[in-house]
């Protein structure tokens, strides 16, 4: 069984159906906190200019019809 995670986006707010130990996440007061796909997506070119992005692991968001 797949473990999953219904959050929001700690950036936008978007709901994310997850697997908390694939999904992309930063820190917000020290503790881990997932982000969406385009929020993801977002930091990767704000944070990583010129260098290879940081990949979104396989099975780290779950669409809702799979949960």
């Amino acid at each position: 069984m797949i473990p999953m995670l219904i959050t929001d986006c700690a950036a936008c707010g978007v709901r994310v159906f997850c697997d908390p130990d694939r999904v992309p996440s930063i820190r917000v007061n020290g503790e881990r906190a997932a982000i969406c796909r385009a929020c993801h997506a977002r930091w990767n070119e704000i944070h990583r200019a010129g260098l290879e992005p940081t990949l979104v692991l396989p099975g780290a968001y779950i669409e809702p019809d799979e949960a």
